[in-house]
């Protein structure tokens, strides 16, 4: 009987040992998952709702209301696996929201990593419905709170690529047309911008 408590007793300490030993579980993502269907091919992308909420938020809306279907990739800055590409709704009248309140990144957390999607913007608090994608590493755009003059809010970063960072690629890599664009811009349009057909939430 003594023998028989004492292996049950071994037994449930090597029991209690294991659930101890076993990692939480982790939290479950509250990223959303959204499509874009484009000329290139497919970008997959989970836009961060508890990190960025405001931008977040308004990237949906564009996306639910459809603002996005028949927009363009239309300017590439950079090379090979490094730069950007960016999109959206060009300030068409007949597309964009109200502009909203600027998240930047050292508020967010987040950074300009490779994969990140950020907003364009003029004067921190002037997005409205166009955004950029990253390759490579761009710190410089993350804000800058040591700079003690000028506009150092950097720009906010609300999602991420999963999949599709090829067809991100192609898009930077394509020619670029000499005359297009106006100051800095030019020479960094596409010379056939890239129409993003759909941009549609998914499981």
């Amino acid at each position: 009987m003594i023998r028989a408590l004492a292996i049950l007793l071994a037994a449930l300490l090597g029991f209690s040992a294991a659930l101890a030993q076993t990692p939480p579980a982790p939290a479950p993502s509250t990223d959303v998952r959204v499509a874009l269907d484009t000329d290139a091919g497919r970008i997959l992308i989970a836009v961060h709702v508890d990190k960025a909420p405001v931008t977040a938020a308004n990237f949906l809306k564009y996306v639910d209301q459809k603002r996005f279907d028949g927009t363009l990739f239309y300017r590439g800055v950079g090379a090979a696996d490094y730069g950007f590409v960016q999109g959206g709704a060009q300030n068409d009248p007949k597309r964009i929201l109200p502009p909203i309140k600027h998240e930047p990144t050292t508020q967010t957390g987040l950074t300009h990593d490779d994969g990140a999607l950020s907003m364009a913007r003029y004067a921190p608090g002037s997005a409205t419905g166009d955004f950029f994608i990253v390759l490579g590493k761009m710190p410089a755009m993350d804000a800058q709170p040591q700079q003690a003059s000028g506009d150092n809010q950097g720009f906010a970063v609300f999602a991420h690529v999963v999949e599709g960072m090829d067809v991100v690629k192609a898009i930077l890599a394509a020619p670029k047309s000499p005359t297009a664009g106006e100051g800095v811009m030019k020479g960094q349009m596409l010379a056939a911008p890239v129409t993003i057909r759909t941009a549609r939430r998914v499981p």
